[in-house]
């Protein structure tokens, strides 16, 4: 698993989730498929990562690493009816398009699982080079391409179940992903920040796509035209053309994304944000997050429901499955309305109403299984209700959220290189925020509430003020100012030698000092006062030892270092 720390260098956004609505006795002519409760939330076992889905949606796999178990769900009334033990700590599950069998990976153990859907119980282990990660089946389900160890994708013939191919891909390869013509995988390599491409006739890498820091996992489109890769380093969603094979675009999302998973109809691309506890959802026509939907304790994978109409999430660190209702995408708005909305359900065609609350919305294209519409103005949460030939029903609610407004931010500036210091920034119907810039850089979303926003500043292209703007489902405001700072230096101590005993008043000089948090002596910290921006004074803490130390300056602008000499005075 990935921890919240992850790269390896190196609160939450609280929605209620639209309820399920039965349709009222009159709504002959559509539904929703699935009797589910949208929002509900199945303990499972330890540290819960990979969910598949039976291709006929009925059953739910997950692998429980810290358990060594797989739990089996029962969609139609979301409870655990089975669990299967393993070998290891199970990390991710694949199931063949027949749904007669499930592969399983061990990140700690060497070998892949083969899981009888029928009997819900191991039928043989293959052993493999290294530890494995992720797993995904061709079409015709005949092969299975596994992550192994530190570069390799093993292939697995499933009529015996043994491996028949070893192919050298990046360095730390972690998801992949095969499209939906079987023709090509396409593999995350983390260290190299690479997408490998694999032709599956020949099991040849015949490309490699730069993508970005340390790209973990993928998903491909239903129509195999793109491939979304979650990037870690840069808290982003690449979007790669698999006409060209090229990176086309790069979608910011909040801190510590892991799996990408695209919706049935291909609209939408929902990820998970393991550091602020969301699910940031993608509008693939604009590339654009339009909604980041609160979940569980350290969200890792999603699976769609083959209908679109709801989606599984593991809560890693929660031990628990989330079910999101993905009727009404996004499900919150502006008091002025205007925003767009995708309806799912079905026998929706033809659709001569939809309403949100008691108010009409405006219908922009139809289907039998989507609808998109244009919301009007209105407030509160309300139900969103379309009607056909057949009657009305209701497929969801609605939240309208009122405008937010900024009070204050802290601190108010940084480095022009970026940081990792976390930037607080308070005031009024912050809850669901979408994106945060300074300038035009965007910040990366560490955590939410309703009422602050924590974020992590990324670099500038210069130093200089800039306006902090906040957009959430209720609008866009800004108000704030943040200031990226040009490196502090250091250019000279004077005195730069004194007693051991300390107690030499010193007289720092360089640039960048008028926000000087501190200011130690090899470590220690020393009582300074800021005389300008270019200089500071500071008295020498005592020092155990003779000889020179760093004398360094700590604060937005970086942490610069000049020297200073200690030495013993004469003694009889």
């Amino acid at each position: 698993m990935w921890d919240k720390s992850v790269p390896p260098t190196s609160g939450s956004v609280m929605f209620t989730l639209a309820p399920y609505s039965p349709l009222p006795a009159q709504a002959r002519g559509f539904r929703l498929s699935a009797a589910f409760v949208a929002g509900a939330v199945i303990p499972v076992g330890g540290t819960p990562q990979g969910i598949a889905l039976t291709p006929d949606g009925a059953r739910a796999y997950v692998a429980n690493r810290d358990s060594n178990t797989v739990s089996v769900i029962d969609t139609a009334t979301n409870t655990v009816t089975g669990t299967i033990p393993t070998n290891a700590g199970p990390t991710f599950v694949a199931i063949t398009p027949d749904g007669t069998r499930a592969y399983v990976t061990f990140s700690g153990a060497a070998l892949v699982s083969v899981i009888d859907t029928t009997t819900n119980s191991v039928l043989t282990d293959i052993v493999v080079s290294d530890p494995t990660t992720t797993a995904a089946i061709t079409p015709d389900g005949t092969r299975v391409y596994v992550t192994v160890g530190f570069s390799t994708v093993s292939v697995i013939d499933t009529a015996t179940n043994t491996v028949t191919d070893s192919i050298t891909v990046g360095d730390g390869p972690t998801g992949v992903v095969i499209t939906p013509d079987g023709t090509r995988a396409y593999v995350a390599n983390q260290v190299p920040g690479t997408v490998s491409v694999i032709d599956t006739a020949t099991n040849t890498v015949t490309g490699t796509i730069s993508v970005g820091s340390f790209p973990i996992l993928l998903a491909v489109t239903p129509d195999g035209t793109r491939v979304y890769v979650t990037v870690v380093g840069d808290s982003a969603l690449s979007v790669i053309d698999t006409a060209t094979n090229t990176v086309t675009a790069s979608i910011g999302v909040s801190a510590q994304p892991r799996v990408p998973a695209v919706s049935p109809d291909g609209s939408h691309v929902f990820v998970a944000n393991a550091e602020p506890d969301t699910v940031s959802v993608i509008d693939t026509t604009t590339n654009t997050v339009v909604e980041n939907i609160g979940v569980g304790d350290g969200p890792t994978d999603i699976a769609f429901f083959p209908d679109g109409t709801h989606a599984y999430v593991t809560n890693a660190l929660a031990g628990t499955v989330g079910v999101l209702a993905t009727t009404v995408i996004p499900d919150h708005g502006s008091t002025g309305g205007g925003t767009p909305v995708t309806i799912t359900g079905h026998h929706l065609a033809n659709a001569t109403a939809v309403h949100v609350g008691t108010a009409r919305a405006v219908i922009t294209a139809d289907t039998a299984t989507s609808i998109t519409a244009t919301t009007p103005a209105g407030s509160g949460a309300v139900p969103v209700t379309v009607t056909t030939a057949g009657g009305t029903g209701t497929l969801g609610t609605f939240y309208y959220t009122p405008p937010p407004t900024l009070t204050g931010i802290s601190p108010a500036a940084g480095p022009v290189a970026g940081s990792d210091q976390e930037i607080v920034i308070t005031g009024r119907n912050l809850a669901g925020t979408l994106n945060v810039f300074l300038g035009a850089t965007r910040a990366v979303i560490q955590a939410v509430s309703d009422t602050q926003i924590t974020v992590r500043a990324a670099g500038a292209p210069a130093p200089g003020g800039v306006a902090v703007t906040v957009i959430t489902p209720g609008g866009t405001t800004d108000g704030l100012s943040y200031t990226y700072l040009a490196p502090s230096t250091v250019t000279g101590v004077s005195p730069n030698t004194g007693p051991a005993t300390g107690g030499t008043e010193v007289t720092i000089t360089g640039t960048g000092l008028a926000d000087t948090d501190q200011v130690t002596f090899n470590g220690i910290p020393a009582p300074f006062a800021v005389i300008s921006d270019t200089t500071l004074t500071a008295t020498t803490p005592p020092s155990g030892t003779d000889g020179t130390v760093a004398v360094t300056i700590t604060g937005p602008g970086g942490n610069p270092s000049g020297a200073f000499t200690y030495v013993t005075g004469p003694e009889i």
